[in-house]
């Protein structure tokens, strides 16, 4: 669930564009509320979902219709819902992270977290070959995953208060490791889901495997970060849910990791012992998978990945959202260290998504054509102005604030900027998923565009770690009130506040960096931006593979 959003701050979520066939596009795909991610997480799957051969049936055959199979389709919504859970969760540490302080370092190091959902690509070829057949081929990963889960949530319920309020200050890289684990189970339980739900519901009936996908994965990610940013804060529960003040949340992260760790355990058990993952349901025709080796799918991938105007494109996806990293990776815990209320900004996002269900539908209309990608370079500069314009607005909030918050006007503000973000965030997204349709052989499809939709989200991950990274290092501080002293280190800092001084920011290396992404993202644009234009120009031969013809 890539998605840009300085709101909240999730990983991991993605739309999948289920049912994509090769000469077009459905556009299904949702936000994935994240900063350190900024788009909608683009996903390939195979390209048989709703695809079957023509000649193989021609009989007449029952139509069950869906509420023939109102069982599984609840099963795979539930199944995706826990999948957003974690994800959810993950993305809300990092808001948790900046009201503790932490640096921008630290920030950069927990954003690996959300690199696994972009990278499953490498092990996915596994989870679909290697299984026990009595057992059932998605069943042999979906149980042991969703157990391992809920372990983990369990194990961390007991100790996450410890890492995040330890004496020298959260532990951050104990915390990565733990939540980089619940987002590579996350992801392998997406990938078993995936092909599950090609076998679980009939032909008839197998595309709201997609809707599944995107109602199950936005609910579990709400629950996981939006109700839990919250419900976790004192002033919200305050203000809004409490007769009498406390200085608490209704719910805390341990007692929210615990719930959803137990809901985890009860319900894999009941899956792994209820759910026949072979049976075949009478009058209904099933999906049949192909199993492709794992040898052979490697070897396919590389076989794509040299051809040359492959590999062009591939280098321009993972440069193109250079310019964008400082606006969405770090905007939004800059909002969070002026003092905008976590909650806030994670609420925020919800009157969004009418907007992101409905941008994609109106922006495929100009993407149809045989130049998509006319739309992603149009889009491209009035993107990089709306990063410049997030950089003025967290300049401008302390301004706004006031002994009880934030004025309305503000949050108003903030969400017309988030909206016109979006408009430019989705225009590129749909011309990158209408092209990789476009040009995906027919013949692997499924692989291509998987393939395609990795490295996009690849490229949208690893501008926004070094974004991150980069905010301290490029930061000034002079120390004010003690002659002599300055605050180029931590050391430094200590000395200049025992000599009674305190470190005052002189430049805020988010600013350096929102400019300079800006000028390479120009730049990006001027130079390549037209040679990714003229991609489409190829013939229709240059993105074929030739060993599979």
């Amino acid at each position: 669930m890539e998605h840009s959003n300085f709101m909240t701050h999730k990983n991991g979520r993605q739309r999948k564009a289920a049912g994509v066939a090769p000469s077009s596009v459905s556009m299904t795909d949702m936000d994935r509320v994240e900063m350190s991610s900024p788009e909608p997480e683009l996903e390939g799957e195979t390209e048989g979902l709703i695809r079957w051969s023509d000649t193989e049936n021609r009989r007449p055959t029952v139509q069950p219709g869906v509420r023939g199979e109102l069982g599984n389709v609840m099963l795979l919504l539930f199944l995706y819902v826990l999948q957003g859970i974690p994800l959810g969760l993950a993305g809300s540490i990092p808001l948790i992270l900046q009201s503790k302080s932490v640096s921008y370092k630290d920030q950069a190091f927990f954003s690996f977290v959300f690199w696994p959902f972009s990278l499953k690509l490498l092990w996915a070829p596994l989870v679909d070959a290697l299984y026990f057949s009595r057992f059932g081929r998605r069943k042999s990963w979906l149980v042991p995953t969703q157990y391992l889960l809920g372990l983990f949530m369990i194990y961390l319920s007991m100790t996450v208060n410890s890492l995040l309020q330890s004496e020298g200050g959260p532990k951050v890289l104990t915390l990565t490791a733990v939540f980089f684990m619940l987002a590579f189970l996350a992801a392998t339980q997406d990938i078993a889901v995936d092909g599950w739900a090609l076998t679980m519901l009939s032909r008839e009936n197998v595309g709201y495997a997609s809707t599944c996908n995107s109602v199950g994965q936005t609910a579990g990610y709400f629950l996981g970060n939006v109700l839990f940013l919250a419900l976790e804060s004192a002033d919200f529960c305050n203000k809004y849910l409490r007769a009498e003040p406390k200085d608490t949340g209704i719910v805390t992260l341990s007692d929210f990791l615990f719930f959803w760790g137990i809901v985890f355990l009860v319900s894999t058990t009941l899956v792994a012992i209820m759910k026949r993952e072979n049976g075949q349901d009478r009058g209904t025709r099933k999906v049949q998978e192909k199993t492709q080796g794992v040898m052979e799918t490697y070897k396919l991938l590389f076989s794509i990945i040299k051809m040359p105007t492959v590999f062009t494109f591939c280098a321009l996806l993972l440069t193109a959202k250079m310019g964008f990293s400082a606006a969405d990776a770090v905007t939004g815990l800059k909002l969070v260290e002026a003092g905008v209320p976590k909650e806030q900004l994670a609420l925020l996002a919800v009157p969004m998504v009418p907007l992101q269900i409905l941008l994609p539908v109106i922006i495929s209309k100009y993407t149809a054509g045989p130049r998509p990608l006319d739309v992603f370079y149009k889009a491209f500069p009035f993107r990089l102005l709306i990063g410049l314009w997030y950089a003025m607005l967290v300049w401008l909030t302390p301004s706004f604030k006031q002994d009880g918050g934030f004025p309305v006007y503000y949050y108003a503000i903030v969400l017309l900027s988030y909206a016109l973000h979006q408009v430019a965030l989705y225009s590129m997204y749909v011309a990158c998923m209408a092209f990789h349709a476009k040009v995906s052989d027919p013949f692997i499809g499924g692989t291509y565009m998987t393939l395609l939709n990795t490295v996009t989200n690849l490229g949208g991950n690893w501008p926004s770690t070094v974004a991150l990274w980069m905010v301290d290092p490029l930061t000034s501080k002079e120390c004010q009130g003690a002659v002599g002293q300055s605050c180029g280190s931590p050391e430094e800092v200590g000395l200049c506040v025992k000599e009674g001084g305190a470190c005052v920011t002189a430049l805020d290396g988010y600013y350096v960096e929102s400019v300079v992404c800006v000028v390479i993202g120009l730049v990006w644009w001027v130079w390549l931006g037209k040679k990714m234009k003229r991609l489409q120009e190829q013939s229709p031969a240059a993105w074929r593979c030739r060993s599979n013809h």
